[in-house]
């Protein structure tokens, strides 16, 4: 039996900031920006809650995948913008959506989250602790940007993605997936209790590139899949020049990397299931592909996911 990936959903804040407003706001420019970023504009919660961006993203998924909140057994929530201190905003997100059985959890690794997530519910699918679980990546990172600290805040976004998963025999499944941590490096990028990102962001470039790059090479490797054979990458949207540097390192061709980047910016956990679902209902994903996801965030924490859609 496999994991299917058989739902997904966004839900993108209604506020846009774009990089022409930050000229306003700090001493940088929509160039400095967009070369330096591939960042054109973000969103921003203004009005809505970590919960709320969570539940639409979440009911979408629910949705599309054709199922009832009854039949999930599992929640999982991928932020380090919880809703609360406690309880897990998993655990408010399970009774808003009325999944009246099974658990719910929040796990914190940053922009790594979803892969974390990922591994962690493929897991659960494979070993049956459960049929169907649902995984969000959700940041409201706005609460947590120093909004006169130019090197920062034209970097973060915020938004929900979310994926439900099941056991299916069609060929669909998880084949090959890893996650490493190394707390060493917790300085390069951190906030700490009730304060602002803070970012080493030329160390952690290199660190970034190169990690992903033998985490990448390590998961094809185990699943017997060549650079070659991968149709799809979908990486954490965190720079444009990571991504691009990533692409030649890993020998894949650049345009088989989806970005979209330029107009959310950096939204942690959620990055990536934002992307994925906007590559499938633009076409750049469909069923039999391999998909190969990958991500690096403070943590230091990283990791990659190689999927059969």
């Amino acid at each position: 039996m496999g994991t299917k990936i058989v739902g997904t959903g966004v839900y993108l804040p209604r506020t846009v900031l774009t990089n022409l407003d930050l000229e306003n706001m700090v001493d940088t420019t929509d160039e400095w920006i967009t070369t330096r970023t591939g960042i054109k504009e973000r969103r921003i919660a203004k009005e809505e809650s970590v919960l709320e961006m969570a539940l639409n993203a979440s009911a979408e998924a629910i949705r599309e995948a054709g199922v009832s909140p009854r039949e999930i057994d599992a929640v999982i929530v991928a932020t380090l913008t919880p809703e609360k201190r406690f309880p897990s905003t998993g655990c408010l997100l399970q009774a808003e959506l009325g999944v009246d059985k099974g658990f719910a959890f929040d796990i914190s690794a940053a922009c790594s989250g979803f892969i974390y997530a990922l591994e962690i519910a493929d897991s659960l699918l494979k070993t049956e602790k459960a049929d169907r679980v649902l995984i969000v990546g959700v940041e409201k990172l706005s609460e947590i940007v120093d909004w006169e600290d130019r090197s920062t805040c034209v970097l973060f976004g915020d938004g929900a993605g979310a994926v439900l998963l099941e056991r299916s025999s069609d060929g669909s499944d998880v084949l090959a997936s890893r996650m490493y941590s190394d707390g060493n490096l917790w300085d390069l990028l951190y906030a700490d209790n009730c304060g602002y990102i803070k970012m080493k962001g030329r160390e952690l470039f290199k660190v970034a590139v190169r990690n992903m790059e033998e985490v990448c090479r390590e998961v094809l490797e185990t699943a017997g899949v060549g650079p070659e054979e991968v149709d799809v990458v979908i990486p954490h949207q965190a720079n444009v020049r990571i991504i691009n540097s990533l692409a030649e390192r890993l020998g894949i061709p650049r345009e088989r990397f989806f970005v979209n980047i330029e107009r959310y910016g950096n939204t942690s956990a959620a990055s990536i299931p934002i992307a994925l679902h906007e590559a499938l209902k633009g076409g750049k994903v469909e069923r039999g592909d391999l998909v190969l996801f990958t991500a690096m965030g403070g943590g230091l924490t990283w990791g990659a996911v190689l999927i059969r859609f």
